[in-house]
């Protein structure tokens, strides 16, 4: 029975689908873009979203110039953001909002413009350009449309995506000290922290700075363990002044000690 009804659901899916397709040949076939363009309306009103694309693409051409273009577009571009086509509705609502301005949709153009680049700001873990670019794109919004209902979601977003840059300059700190380069992992965290001083990653920052400065420290030359020993130390009080009770505080105590034993036995040589 549960076969069955699976089958049947296929089967109507199919159908709807093809009635659909032939609808969309049906308007094509006319070459009247008047008609295409009330069945791709049509198609709009019942989220048939491809379709309804496919034919304002058709008569597009029709009507560049007329009053109607800004509409046509819009919904053009509206069709490819509901088929969650990010890339291509970005496209075409940048354009649109280049050329139309002064469109009662504009405000509308630019909320999805930038949600599409919010969709498709990708993990951490891969590169941040186009999370960069939904920064931007959201805080322009903001900024042109202070009164609009989106702001608080935008804002949200805004928080997300600052989120994912600070976690992305964590990672590529804590590459460089994985592979060992802790001359480079020093730079990168403090560089991370520095743009990021409220970063969720804050104790994990300082903490591996402080591991890194005693690893560089312990592979140095012996002319510049001594201040490479105190600048470990400055990166320890740091960490315990900033996190009294954290659990690697014992951890760091130990290398804050051979840090001290070192440079005392130094100095005791000179």
């Amino acid at each position: 029975m549960k076969r069955l009804l699976t089958y049947i659901v296929a089967l109507v899916a199919v159908a709807i689908t093809s009635a659909s397709c032939d609808g969309v040949n049906k308007a094509l076939k006319t070459n009247d873009p008047q008609y295409a363009y009330e069945q791709a309306l049509k198609f709009y009103g019942e989220e048939k979203w491809r379709q309804a694309s496919d034919l304002f693409t058709a008569c597009r051409h029709v009507y560049v110039g007329s009053p109607r273009e800004d509409s046509l577009s819009f919904y053009n571009a509206h069709c490819k953001f509901k088929d969650r086509n990010w890339d291509e509705a970005s496209t075409m609502l940048d354009e649109f909002r280049r050329k139309f301005g002064r469109s009662p949709f504009i405000e509308d153009a630019e909320g999805m413009y930038a949600l599409c680049y919010f969709y498709m700001s990708p993990a951490p873990q891969r590169d941040q350009s186009v999370t960069t670019e939904a920064i931007i794109a959201i805080t322009e919004f903001l900024s042109r449309y202070p009164e609009s209902e989106k702001c608080d979601q935008f804002k949200e977003m805004l928080d997300i995506l600052t989120e994912r840059l600070m976690e992305k300059s964590y990672l590529n700190a804590y590459t460089y000290f994985k592979i060992g380069r802790y001359k480079s992992a020093i730079v990168a965290f403090k560089n991370s922290l520095k743009h990021y001083p409220d970063s969720h990653r804050k104790e994990d920052i300082m903490y591996y700075t402080t591991v890194a400065a005693y690893r560089l420290a312990s592979n140095s030359i012996e002319s510049k363990q001594v201040d490479r020993y105190l600048s470990t130390l400055d990166y320890y009080y740091s960490f315990i002044s900033e996190y009294p009770e954290s659990k690697r505080c014992k951890e760091l105590e130990n290398i804050a000690g051979r840090c001290r034993d070192f440079i005392d036995k130094n100095r005791d040589t000179e």
